[in-house]
């Protein structure tokens, strides 16, 4: 009989230990997933201000060659297809249609609104145009 509540104690014991790990790793995660998912908006953030920086440079090459850029209407599209009045093109200036860090595609004005050579921009990660976590290439006063 003692051999037998040997065994149980040590089962009980083991499922203890389980609990314990369990309970650790639970603490582990509340403290890290709130860490890691800031980070990981930051890095796509990042990620898609440097797309913005390379559609901008693919933009003045075209420009470069063309002798102006795009229109709104002609958009980015102009960077991969020659459009029908762009004598000079040299493209494709881009392997891939420019999307943002959330699959979506960049927006395009020409004339800009702000001041620059043209707007381009994100809608962020809500996905909505004009909100404060819009990525663009002009900064808000």
């Amino acid at each position: 009989m003692s051999s037998f509540s040997r065994q149980q104690r040590r089962k009980a014991f083991t499922f203890i230990e389980i609990m314990f790990v369990v309970v650790i790793i639970g603490v582990l995660l509340a403290v890290a997933v709130p860490r890691l998912t800031g980070q990981a908006k930051e890095a796509k953030i990042r990620a898609t201000e440097l797309s913005i920086k390379s559609v901008t440079t693919a933009l003045q090459k075209y420009e470069l060659e063309v002798g102006d850029f795009p229109s709104t209407s002609e958009g980015l599209e102009a960077l991969l297809k020659e459009p029908s009045n762009a004598s000079g093109w040299k493209g494709p200036y881009v392997d891939d249609f420019p999307t943002d860090a959330w699959g979506n595609k960049l927006n395009y004005r020409q004339p800009s609104e702000h001041g620059r050579d043209f707007d381009l921009w994100s809608n962020g990660p809500d996905k909505q145009e004009g909100n404060d976590d819009d990525v663009k290439n002009w900064k808000t006063k």
